[in-house]
């Protein structure tokens, strides 16, 4: 294929993942720390030779185990863009983006000119003869950016790049790799295709990021990679809760049972059963999943009767504001109610008194639930 292809096993980090991205395309990836998101970077980069495994890019075979082939990292055609921009101290603004270009031989003149052009596409052409110590976070990012596409990688990986950045910066330099990522018809410069990288991994724990910059979704969890798809299907339609939580909704996972009636189906998850609408084929014994929003729920302190068909007894863990809703998460752990959260408004939370350790019920309607096989 035409692209990335990825494959590797690392028996110490207990690691099997396998992942493709065609060309031009942006691959988020998802998942807790310490699930395996670096050890991918890593191999791509070529920093982690794996057990076994390979790494293509196009027609190259970057690491090739049962070959013997390893491409050094700094001839690879891959760049790294990290929450920290990682400057050279010592070195202009400048100085810092033709560094690259230099060090693959390109001549002085040539590399300074191909640093401002660079630095111009970033909007930070102004820059050029500070300091890196004298930069806000957005500045050192976007001047990181410009020296990792200075190059012209061929593989782009983004380590939480907007990690580390102000409320008011991140937007900012999200929409800068947006344009620099997506191909826009007639306004792109010749230097910009030709810079634009093949592949792109954006490893972050910000659903926007996701949403905004990448074309499909992996999550990788215990080192594997539990599901994948578009951004809208992972996003819709979760199979994890990692990805149900950076996607702000509650799941449950269960297998599937007759719901008794027409568009209606029920997840089974132990005893308890979560009856929601199932628009789609709906055969009782496979894989199901329930979802419904936060939003959906009410919080009562004593179980209630009358019309919400899915009542869960749960024990309130935290409390969270959320710019004027505040979320009220049940204790995590086995069970279908485990971590499911619901929003309430401030004069609610005064009303009913809630507080970690309470006991409660969250009532959701089945119309509220959404249910699928998977």
């Amino acid at each position: 294929m035409s692209g990335l292809e990825v494959s590797a096993r690392l028996a110490d980090r207990d690691f099997q993942v396998d992942v493709e991205i065609p060309v031009g395309e942006v691959l988020a990836v998802l998942g807790p720390n310490g699930a395996g998101k670096s050890s991918l970077l890593d191999v791509v980069a070529g920093l982690t030779v794996p057990d076994v495994g390979y790494v293509r890019l196009d027609d190259r075979v970057l690491t090739d185990v049962a070959k013997s082939v390893a491409v050094p990292p700094h001839q690879r055609g891959v760049s790294l863009l990290a929450q920290d921009a990682l400057l050279f101290p010592h070195l202009s603004v400048e100085a810092n983006v033709a560094f690259g270009p230099r060090s693959r031989g390109m001549r002085g003149k040539a590399a300074v000119r191909l640093a401002r052009e660079w630095l111009r596409a970033v909007d930070a052409e102004e820059l050029a003869n500070r300091s890196p110590g004298s930069l806000s976070g957005g500045q050192a990012q976007r001047v990181a950016l410009a020296r990792a596409l200075a190059v012209h990688p061929r593989v782009l990986l983004l380590d939480e790049p907007m990690a580390a950045l102000d409320v008011t910066a991140a937007p900012a330099m999200r929409a800068l790799l947006r344009r620099v990522l997506r191909a826009h018809p007639g306004e792109d410069s010749a230097e910009l295709r030709e810079a634009r990288p093949a592949a792109t991994i954006l490893v972050t724990h910000d659903i926007i990021d996701a949403v905004t910059l990448a074309d499909r979704v992996v999550v990788i969890e215990s080192g594997r990679v539990i599901e994948s798809g578009s951004v809208t299907e992972v996003l819709a339609r979760p199979r994890s809760r990692f990805a149900a939580r950076i996607a702000g909704v509650n799941l449950i996972l269960g297998s599937a049972v007759s719901g008794g009636s027409a568009g209606l189906g029920a997840v089974a998850e132990g005893t308890t059963e979560v009856f929601g609408r199932a628009e789609d084929d709906w055969t009782p014994g496979g894989h199901a999943a329930a979802v419904f929003s936060p939003a959906a729920v009410a919080v009562h302190l004593e179980h209630p009767e009358g019309s919400p068909r899915n009542v869960f007894r749960v024990r309130l863990a935290e409390l969270e504001d959320r710019g004027g809703i505040v979320r009220v998460r049940a204790v995590d752990g086995p069970g279908a109610a485990a971590g499911l959260a619901a929003d309430l408004t401030p004069a609610a939370v005064a009303r009913l008194a809630v507080a970690p350790g309470m006991e409660v019920y969250f009532a959701v309607k089945a119309t509220e639930v959404d249910v699928y096989a998977y």
